[in-house]
This record gives structure tokens, C-alpha cells and sequence, in this order.
């Protein structure tokens, strides 16, 4: 599997404190930052889909899918920890910084009040995802 970006580790905790994730038994929607895409995930075992565009097109796994995995408990996470995440217009920044993902990340922590405590958690989240055996599918065969 491709590694993500790392600083899309950031997007999938805003996603979780905006409470932008539906989780089902085998899928999950999660919401754009800026409301205007919904993004379906889909998991069978350790096998995802998701119609994100870094998922689909990139091939590693996007913020939606990150975000499921926090939710399903496979990478650290510390909800209250990441509060302050909450609000971040992801989609306005990656797009004014023109999907340079570190820049973007270093504008949306500016203000956050624990930033080296999420900046930690965030290295400890890549490193787990690192040690994951996931494949990533375009779409999941239906049964």
C-alpha cells in the first residue's frame, strides 16, 4: 500500500471532531469539510474503497478512510485531544495552497492550542498505519 500524505492525518481527526462520519456495519460516509461531497467508504476485513480522490485515483488511503480507521479503533486516537481540530476548511486550504498538504497543514495548526500533542499523535497514527496490512480497491465486489 502507498502511504498517504502525513499531514492527511490531520484532515481525518477535523473530520472526527466535526463529527462528519456516518459509521455503518461495512461502511461509512464522511463528509468534505466544506459540506459539498460526501464520501462513501467501504471495508471488507482489511480490504477498503472509498470514492475519495486520493483513495480512487492516488491509490493511498485518503482522509476518509484514515478517519474510518481511527473510528474502528486500528490507529491512535485521543477524541478530546483532538478537539480543537474542529472547523478546519481542509478543502479551502489544500485548494489556496494548491494541494501542497504540508503547507496546507502548517495554516490549519497555526492557532491549534495543543498543536505538538496532535503533531505527536499524528506521527504515532503514520507509523501504525505503516504497519497495516491494507489493500486499497477502486470498488468492493458485492456479495
Amino acid at each position: 500500500m502507498k502511504m498517504p500524505p502525513k499531514e492527511k492525518i490531520l484532515e481525518a481527526y477535523s473530520a472526527i471532531a466535526d463529527k462528519r462520519i456516518e459509521m455503518n456495519e461495512n461502511s461509512a460516509e464522511v463528509h468534505s469539510s466544506d459540506a459539498s461531497k460526501t464520501y462513501l467508504v467501504e471495508w471488507d476485513g482489511d480490504t477498503f474503497a472509498s470514492s475519495d480522490p486520493a483513495t480512487y485515483w492516488q491509490s493511498y488511503p485518503g482522509y476518509p478512510v484514515l478517519a474510518v480507521l481511527l473510528k474502528q479503533g486500528r490507529l491512535p486516537l485521543d477524541e478530546e485531544l483532538i478537539q480543537p481540530m474542529a472547523g478546519i476548511p481542509w478543502k479551502k486550504l489544500n485548494d489556496a495552497h494548491k494541494r501542497d498538504y504540508a503547507a496546507a497543514a502548517e495554516e490549519a495548526m497555526k492557532d491549534i492550542e495543543n498543536k505538538e500533542a496532535v503533531l505527536k499523535l499524528a506521527e504515532e497514527g503514520n507509523r501504525a498505519l505503516e504497519t497495516l496490512n491494507l489493500t486499497l480497491k477502486r470498488k468492493l465486489k458485492k456479495k
